[in-house]
C-alpha cells in the first residue's frame, strides 16, 4: 500500500523559511517523478515545484523560483520543499504527489496518481 505523508507546515512571518517533507512507505521515490503542489482557499491546486526520477532535474513555478529547492534523500525516501523568503500569497495547504504519467506536464495534477494528505503552510505577520 503506497502512503505519501506530508509534514513540516505551520505559521511563519513573511520572510521566514520551512522545509516541507514528503516521506513515502510502499513506494521508491527515487525511481519516480516527485512533485508538490499547493491550493489556497477558492483557487485551483497549483504545482509548485518537481524533481525528476533519479538524476532527471527539477522544475519549478515562476512564482517560487528561486526562493523554494527541492531535494531528495533516497535512503530516508523523502523529498523536501525548502521554502525560503516566504510570502502571504504562498499560504496554501501543500501537497506531494507521485506516480506521473509518462509523458505529461508536472504541474498538471491530474498527472500524478498518488496524493499526500497535505500540509497546511500560513504566513502572517
Amino acid at each position: 500500500q503506497v502512503q505519501l505523508v506530508e509534514s513540516g507546515g505551520g505559521l511563519v512571518q513573511p520572510g521566514g523559511s520551512l522545509r516541507l517533507s514528503c516521506a513515502a512507505s510502499g513506494y521508491p521515490l527515487d525511481n519516480h517523478a516527485v512533485a508538490w503542489f499547493r491550493q489556497a482557499p477558492g483557487k485551483e491546486r497549483e504545482g509548485v515545484s518537481c524533481i525528476g526520477s533519479s538524476a532527471s532535474g527539477t522544475s519549478y513555478a515562476d512564482s517560487v523560483k528561486g526562493r523554494f529547492t527541492i531535494s531528495r534523500d533516497k535512503p530516508k525516501n523523502t523529498v523536501y520543499l525548502q521554502m525560503n523568503s516566504l510570502k502571504p500569497e504562498d499560504t496554501a495547504a501543500y501537497y506531494c504527489a507521485t506516480d506521473q504519467a509518462y509523458g505529461s506536464r508536472w504541474d498538471f495534477p491530474q498527472s500524478f496518481g498518488f496524493w499526500g494528505q497535505g500540509t497546511q503552510v500560513t504566513v502572517s505577520s
